[in-house]
């Protein structure tokens, strides 16, 4: 999702790597549930989000659709996203104001308050600081916070991934033929979502032979 945003106002003015310390510590939200009922529809789901939620809930894209998930079109691409109950939040917070898929919850809510802000050489994390109203933050590694296995591949995939939808959006942005953009958006859907992937396999040798069939397939609808 493309913002333009002014560090300034919105963070504390420093910019992270996974092996800072960072004062986002909320002693495990000590029941507050807060950050998962004011986000909106704004939780977007990358294609290792729906590896977990498959592999956590053991149920294939269309099962997920069906229950937990809604598609939106943001900066012209179609995109899954956590489905949000009016006035309850999140469709996993549960009656306990906990989240039921924590364990394998989406790379956002992992990250949270932290955002992510991309440069040449990759992306740095920054701290959100009007986002999360727990008092008395303390201090925790951002790599623990996370909590991510293979952090590094992890983040290289992250950033893969943020430049593949960049190029996608260009392609949407520099036509007027709404033909190309509906093929495109079922190609993409299709080639990193509906298709389910293999949970008893590796993610990332699974995403990057994709990404490799994509990125030529994409560059057709320009």
């Amino acid at each position: 999702m493309k913002r333009e945003i002014d560090l300034s106002e919105i963070s504390d003015g420093r910019l992270y790597t996974s092996n800072d310390m960072v004062k986002i510590g909320c002693n495990d939200c000590a029941g507050c549930s807060e950050c998962c009922r004011m986000v909106g529809d704004t939780i977007l789901l990358d294609p290792y989000d729906v590896f977990w939620l498959e592999q956590g809930l053991k149920a294939g894209f269309e099962e997920l659709m069906a229950s937990y998930l809604d598609l939106r079109v943001v900066d012209g691409l179609i995109q899954p996203h956590l489905r949000m109950r009016p006035e309850e939040g999140c469709v996993f917070l549960n009656r306990e104001g906990r989240c039921a898929i924590h364990g394998y919850r989406p790379g956002f809510c992992r990250m949270f308050p932290m955002g992510r802000i991309y440069q040449e050489q990759g992306f740095r994390y920054f701290l959100q600081v009007h986002e999360c109203p727990y008092p008395n933050k303390t201090k925790v590694k951002l790599r623990k916070w996370l909590g991510i296995p293979a952090l590094e591949s992890y983040e290289q995939y992250i950033r893969d991934w943020h430049m593949f939808v960049k190029e996608l959006v260009m392609i949407v942005e520099g036509t007027e033929n709404q033909e190309i953009v509906k093929n495109l958006n079922m190609y993409v859907l299709n080639q990193f979502y509906v298709n389910q992937y293999d949970v008893e396999k590796d993610f990332y040798p699974q995403f990057y032979a994709r990404l490799s069939e994509a990125k030529p397939a994409a560059a057709m609808y320009r």
